[in-house]
């Protein structure tokens, strides 16, 4: 667990963990840096289980990394100090271990909820009702919901995690995508298709989108996605479809914030790998409309 200015949402985070089903765990709160009484409230909670380990501020993927090369298991699950995993997400994890044992990464679907109170499953298209197993191609899956992987609401195996060299140090925002897609080039995936974890949208958000934490034309991610598009092109086709979706992902997020420059530039980015995005290619086509004709058609096409 990366903690950085948490102190309001710690310990309930804390306590999802403490109510898990599955008891047998060591919890690592690797406190980044905090400048509130977050680390404060974890020391205080009494639990042989749990260890906070302290480091100057370096970001939540060092966080990540100091956790995972401090980690006693080969079983390593995620959860940000934010966040919560319901009783049962452990156990759902544990199941599939014994049953897809050979998988690098396990995960679950979650629910989104908004400060308002709203609470909704994300949006995974592509498996059946009750669908809990290897899933036959990750990328396929991932370009037509809500990111299938959330940071909490996910496990790796400490050996896969350091074959890809962690977490990329250094991004803002969607280094766990570039984490999971690593990992998913390499190894299968299991997945439960039930919500067993809260991500909870922060009150900072606009219309689902955080506002960008990174300068305008920041793309590692893209650049990182891209080298991997371009290493299992033939293997994994679905790859190239996959970096178009990151690029809708950052046109959407500059069109909440008006931005239409941006938009253009990620839309443009992203239909090189799949000329197909029909999304992308409207998000493209509203930016040389005006203003607010083109904020509005973005925003229609954002909401579908």
């Amino acid at each position: 667990m990366p903690l950085y200015n948490k102190a309001r949402e710690v310990k309930r985070a804390i306590q999802s963990v403490l109510n898990q089903t599955v008891s047998d765990f060591e919890l690592i709160v690797v406190n980044d840096g905090s400048t509130d009484s977050g680390p404060s409230i974890v020391r205080n909670i009494v639990d042989p289980r749990i260890r906070v380990i302290d480091q100057k501020n370096a970001g939540v993927s060092a966080a990540r990394n100091r956790g995972i090369e401090e980690a006693k298991a080969d079983l390593i699950a995620f959860l940000d100090a934010d966040d919560e995993w319901l009783p049962e997400f452990l156990e759902t994890i544990r199941r599939m271990v014994i049953g897809y044992p050979d998988c690098g990464l396990y995960a679950t679907r979650y629910f989104l909820h908004s400060p308002t109170g709203k609470q909704q499953p994300a949006i995974v298209r592509g498996l059946p009702d009750g669908f809990e197993g290897m899933l036959e191609n990750y990328f396929r899956i991932a370009v037509r919901s809500h990111p299938p992987v959330s940071s909490s609401a996910t496990c790796a195996r400490k050996s896969a995690l350091t074959q890809i060299g962690g977490f990329p140090v250094g991004i803002a925002a969607g280094e766990d995508l570039v984490t999971w897609a690593k990992i998913a080039v390499q190894y299968q995936v299991a997945y439960s298709i039930q919500c067993k974890s809260i991500f909870n949208l922060g009150n900072e958000m606009n219309h689902g989108f955080k506002k960008p934490r990174t300068r305008l034309y920041d793309n590692r991610v893209g650049i990182a996605l891209e080298k991997l598009a371009k290493k299992h092109a033939q293997s994994i086709p679905a790859l190239r479809r996959y970096c178009a979706f990151w690029y809708r992902i950052r046109a959407a997020t500059y069109t909440a914030w008006g931005n239409q420059l941006a938009v253009r530039y990620y839309a443009l980015r992203g239909l090189r790998y799949y000329p197909m995005d029909l999304k992308l290619a409207a998000y493209l086509m509203a930016t040389y409309l005006p203003k607010t004709v083109a904020i509005s058609l973005q925003r229609l096409l954002r909401s579908n």
